[in-house]
């Protein structure tokens, strides 16, 4: 069963996370949720700081325990398609723009990155659960923090196999038309974006990963 570390303060999970991952060695999965985080890493290496409330998230898995039809580069969009079926299930109209951020009508409301430490993978995740900084948006429901992981962690023990989430994700992949990503430092457009079933997208003839 995966155990939460839950935190009043800190500069960043990912920082807490790795730190504790490399200092005491404990059990995996783990998980590390603060009320504040001060000096969090978002996604292109901005900072994901924020308000008191909302949620700020990191958590470890070993490589070995994830589903084995899963594509490391496309770790970000599974691990947030789960959560953003969690929030669903909770009664949320939230989406997931390509690759990895969490989307209501037109505004982020959170994103999700992932990376590789030796045989672990560690995810980071932001949402405005509480309020949300200025050109940004918060959730659209009233959240239980601690149900929503206690759900969210059940689903990810589950260890569902990448092509049943996919089936559902590509549904929804539409969605992204209105939106541009982040490219080698460059806006591109997604509405001619073709998404392949390993979740890296075509654009002109170019397949693209994603790249947290």
């Amino acid at each position: 069963m995966l155990k939460i570390l839950y935190l009043d303060e800190v500069d960043s999970t990912q920082n807490y996370l790795k730190k504790l991952l490399q200092d005491t060695k404990p059990d995996l999965p783990i998980a590390v949720s603060s009320e504040i985080q001060t000096n969090g890493i978002g996604s292109r290496n901005n900072s994901w700081n924020g308000i008191e409330g909302n949620l700020f998230l990191s958590f470890a898995i070993s490589l070995k325990e994830l589903p084995n039809d899963l594509k490391l580069e496309s770790a970000s969009i599974y691990f947030a398609y789960i959560l953003k079926e969690t929030l669903a299930e909770m009664g949320s109209e939230v989406f997931i723009k390509w690759p990895n951020d969490f989307y209501l009508n037109e505004k982020k409301i959170g994103g999700m990155i992932t990376n590789i430490v030796g045989d672990k993978l560690i995810c980071g995740v932001g949402l405005n659960l509480i309020a949300a900084p200025q050109g940004f948006e918060k959730i659209d429901i009233i959240v239980d923090k601690k149900l929503l992981l206690e759900n969210y962690f059940k689903k990810v023990e589950k260890k569902v196999l990448w092509k049943k989430v996919f089936s559902k994700y590509k549904l929804e992949f539409r969605k992204n038309n209105k939106f541009f990503v982040h490219i080698n430092n460059k806006k591109v457009p997604l509405s001619n974006a073709i998404l392949e079933a390993d979740g890296s997208i075509k654009i002109d003839g170019e397949r693209i990963y994603s790249l947290r």
